[in-house]
């Protein structure tokens, strides 16, 4: 099993959290002068580990291994959620610092703006896997301010830079090690999880035409009520979905904009954000079968017109059983007993990463379930564990 130094993997992370500090988590949205400083920061722990680090022209930062391979890649991301946790992506990189350290042949990334500041999201693996065009990145704009991505690299010094492609061949596989941002670990006791995939999570745009009238003079027979449509189709889509979901299928109404948003005018127009997830592609379809019944049924009962627009369909990504099955050795030659497999219900850089190379995650325990918020906390005595697992993993596909 490769020397794995948990106690400068804990240092790492704590002194990571640092830049950008929020109460007891962190704030360093993408390309914001806290996410440069921590790229700037991870650049300096690179060297002093021996890889040779690079930035590139969309921010993601790539530490690459001087020795002969076979290599791994491992990584995630370190730009955070607004105000928002300590661990979440930057765990995973803190941890490919840590297989490098030992010795590993492991190339370490940090991906940009995993977190979808920006519109389109996952703008560093994307680019990183050649599927990020110049159009893209014309288009795309924050989702807080609506500053344009072009901008927002200029500002951080990015503009003109190449970005980075990973070299073909080079990489044997992807391990992300992430925390679990749910409370399954938690509620069985267990102290790692080996994850079997990642969800594909379709989102969808329902706008909802109506007609904007007086609060008083309009009688409710005469009245056309977007939003009080968007809420009966939204109860209807409950009701509905579980007979086609799958047991780890989720569904969520993101947003709900009224048109004018006054208290004395009927709703002339709802925009609705509605997403659902699953590991498995039949699954997703089935589920879209389901909205599209929905939403014509909701034209059919309503005197407003529902319009479906899809935004945006990821495919689930599985993990690789070979990387799987080095983690479930490990796991149970330093935990016996106290690890599961288990699908991820969150979206990660590894799912792009699929695309190209085999890819497997690792997870740890998150207190309560708390993610994409500042008390979002792992026990160290977890972290400590799971990169030793991790790194043993990694020396075990290594030698397969």
């Amino acid at each position: 099993m490769p020397s794995i130094d948990a106690d400068r993997f804990l240092r790492d992370l704590n002194e990571l959290r640092r830049i950008g500090a929020y109460r007891t988590g962190v704030h360093r949205p993408t390309y914001s002068p806290q996410d440069m400083e921590s790229r700037r920061w991870l650049m300096d722990r690179m060297a002093e580990t021996g890889l040779e680090p690079s930035i590139d022209g969309i921010g993601n930062v790539y530490g690459r291994h001087r020795g002969r391979g076979p290599h791994l890649l491992a990584g995630s991301h370190i730009e955070t959620q607004n105000h928002a946790g300590w661990l979440d992506g930057a765990l995973g990189v803190v941890a490919g610092l840590a297989l490098a350290r030992a010795g590993l042949p492991v190339d370490v990334a940090a991906f940009a703006d995993e977190e979808g500041h920006f519109e389109g999201g996952f703008l560093g693996s994307k680019s990183i896997i050649g599927i990020l065009d110049e159009a893209e990145i014309d288009r795309s704009r924050n989702r807080t301010d609506g500053t344009p991505l072009r901008e927002a690299l200029a500002a951080a010094g990015l503009a003109g830079k190449p970005r980075l492609q990973l070299e073909k061949g080079r990489h044997k596989g992807f391990f992300e090690m992430h925390i679990e941002q749910g409370i399954q670990l938690e509620t069985a006791g267990l102290r790692a999880g080996v994850v079997t995939g990642i969800v594909g999570i379709w989102q969808w745009r329902i706008v909802i035409e109506g007609m904007q009238d007086h609060a008083g003079g309009t009688t409710m027979a005469e009245r056309k009520d977007a939003g009080l449509a968007a809420v009966r189709l939204l109860a209807m889509l409950d009701q509905e979905i579980p007979k086609a979901c799958g047991d780890r299928s989720t569904w969520t109404c993101g947003r709900i904009a009224l048109d004018p948003g006054a208290p004395s005018i009927i709703p002339g127009r709802a925009d609705i954000l509605f997403q659902f997830r699953d590991i498995d592609t039949a699954v997703l379809e089935r589920m879209e079968r389901c909205l599209r019944a929905c939403v014509q049924e909701s034209n059919r009962r309503e005197r407003t017109t529902a319009t479906l627009h899809a935004v945006s369909k990821s495919s689930p990504a599985p993990c690789d059983p070979a990387m799987m099955a080095a983690l479930d050795a490990a796991a149970e030659a330093l935990a016996p007993g106290l690890w599961q497999r288990m699908p991820s219900g969150a979206g990660h850089d590894a799912q792009y990463i699929a695309r190209v190379m085999p890819v497997a995650m690792l997870f740890t325990p998150s207190i309560g379930g708390i993610s994409h918020h500042w008390a979002e906390d792992t026990k160290e005595e977890d972290l400590a564990l799971c990169i030793r697992i991790l790194g043993d993993a990694a020396g075990r596909f290594l030698e397969a």
